[in-house]
């Protein structure tokens, strides 16, 4: 396949091609690299400007077979590469032994996107060069299936293309959202990018409180997973909002009312999730030091 017909397949997929000024180097190529890999390649982005550094390359067989550069250490990019693009996919924790290796492939027209938790401006500065472009985005794990969201920082004297770029970029793995101050990164990163875990809990209580009201265990977990994946998806549909569509399923007097007069006591789910993500939110900004 040509790049034109992977562009027009980008466009037949309702995803607007995309088009790079030099390379991208992507550095770490994990769940969300790879997830973000894979929907560059179908926006038709060509894929000999692709350079992707992973020192466990696991999985990649068909991005390598697409004309992507695979490889496990920086040293054996071409040591005259100055990406457009340096896209941070790294873990955090990997972040200071990582970094310096890539200081001299960081040019004046280099953009770096992170899209790690808790790595501030200021530490990408300190690691990369004061003069670096660096901007910070937090994406959540369904990226994996093209349902992501992604919360972008503007915090900078970077134009408005650039930010724009980062948003193209990151919309290949879901929706993308804006926020002018980077401290916002932290409550994002405590609603959306822990977010799925809170959902996958409420997985877990559900099937188990079935499973205690007599259910076999494998339907509780069943109905469980259908119930939230098919309400999560209404909710996303509907143009009502979550209150009317919760008061829509809700009748006077009724079994789920009486769930709600628990769930929504002064007690319950409401100020649990307050504090959960006033806790969340301040680890984040912790770890951000």
């Amino acid at each position: 396949m040509t790049n034109t017909d992977k562009a027009q397949q980008g466009a037949n997929l309702g995803l607007p091609a995309l088009a790079l000024s030099g390379p991208l180097l992507l550095l770490g190529c994990g769940k969300m690299g790879g997830a973000l890999l894979r929907g560059w390649l179908k926006r038709g982005i060509d894929p000999a400007k692709i350079h992707v550094v992973d020192i466990n390359p696991v999985g990649l067989e068909d991005v390598a077979s697409a004309g992507v550069s695979i490889l496990t250490q920086p040293d054996a990019l071409p040591a005259d590469l100055k990406p457009a693009i340096l896209l941070l996919a790294i873990k955090p924790q990997f972040m200071d032994e990582a970094l310096p290796a890539y200081r001299h492939f960081v040019g004046p027209d280099t953009l770096v996107l992170s899209i790690a938790a808790g790595k501030t401006i200021a530490y990408f500065k300190r690691m990369l060069g004061e003069d670096v472009r660096i901007v910070r985005s937090m994406p959540n794990t369904p990226a994996a299936i093209g349902r992501g969201m992604t919360v972008i920082c503007r915090e900078g004297n970077l134009p408005a293309a650039a930010f724009d770029l980062c948003g193209r970029l990151m919309e290949a793995v879901g929706e993308v959202a804006f926020v002018e101050s980077e401290d916002l990164l932290n409550p994002v990163t405590a609603v959306s990018g822990g977010g799925p875990a809170y959902v996958f809990l409420l997985i877990e209580c559900l099937a188990e409180a079935g499973r205690q009201s007599g259910l076999p265990a494998d339907l509780a977990m069943r109905l469980a997973r259908s119930t939230v994946a098919g309400a999560g998806e209404l909710a996303r549909l509907s143009p009502e909002t979550p209150a009317q569509l919760r008061q829509a399923v809700t009748s006077p007097k009724g079994t789920t009312l009486e769930a709600l007069n628990i769930l929504m006591a002064e007690h319950g789910m409401q100020k649990l999730m307050i504090k959960a993500i006033a806790a969340a939110t301040n680890r984040s900004r912790e770890l951000a030091g």
